[in-house]
């Protein structure tokens, strides 16, 4: 299973995010960098995959895509959520682009590649209000490369994975699928892996040590 670094872009600085409360989000600098700066920040823990939001985009307040491309060479692998709505936003390969439930404006049919951010708050799929297993199901041969759970009122809160609801998710497609959001510990990891899940995307855990750093930069979970 893949370990993810997270990384929320906003004003020009990755910020420490927690429950989607955006307008609170502070820039991470309490963390193992002591620097915000998206590169700097980068150069310091060197993850083998990478997450990003850019959450002035998704909100229509700014646009971090500039950063995004000449970040792309610093990863293996990049995941991007910039609130793309139609296909032609898609950023260039190698990047994976994830369309989020929030902001996709166009059929998801009309996609193709990239993956598709199942975002849930309060237990539901937002903007529609749907439960998540019964979404992922109806979406499931929609022509994604994969999909995300990302459970935004858990980001930062460290508190942790239903095993019994991410077994559930995980019934329901065959297709890579990744979760976000309230992962606190390598127990976490864990029930992931066991689940059968092929990603976990983590921020908060790595900068409190309950996630060691050198899992990011492995970029792996056994």
């Amino acid at each position: 299973m893949k370990v993810i670094l997270a990384a929320d872009l906003q004003d020009g600085l990755v910020v420490h995010g927690q429950s989607g409360n955006r307008a609170e989000y502070k820039p991470l600098t309490w963390g193992l960098s002591p620097s915000a700066e998206p590169h700097s920040y980068i150069a310091v823990m060197k993850p083998k995959y990478l997450y990003i939001a850019d959450l002035d985009r998704i909100a229509f307040c700014g646009d971090h895509t500039e950063t995004i491309l000449r970040l792309k060479d610093a990863v293996s692998e990049m995941y991007v959520d910039r609130g793309t709505e139609i296909p032609e936003e898609y950023l260039p390969a190698p990047i994976h682009t994830i369309v989020g439930t929030e902001t996709i404006d166009a059929p998801y049919e009309e996609f193709s590649g990239g993956y598709l951010s199942i975002d849930i708050k309060d237990g539901a799929v937002i903007p529609g209000g749907e439960a998540p297993a019964e979404f992922l199901a109806s979406v499931a041969d929609t022509p994604f490369e994969g999909f995300i759970i990302l459970n935004i009122s858990s980001v930062g809160t460290e508190c942790g994975i239903d095993p019994a609801f991410v077994a559930t998710l995980r019934a329901v497609t065959k297709k890579p699928l990744f979760y976000g959001g309230g992962v606190r510990s390598e127990a976490d990891l864990k029930v992931l892996a066991d689940a059968g899940f092929d990603g976990a995307i983590v921020s908060t855990a790595v900068h409190k040590g309950a996630i060691p750093l050198a899992l990011i930069q492995e970029g792996e979970f056994c």
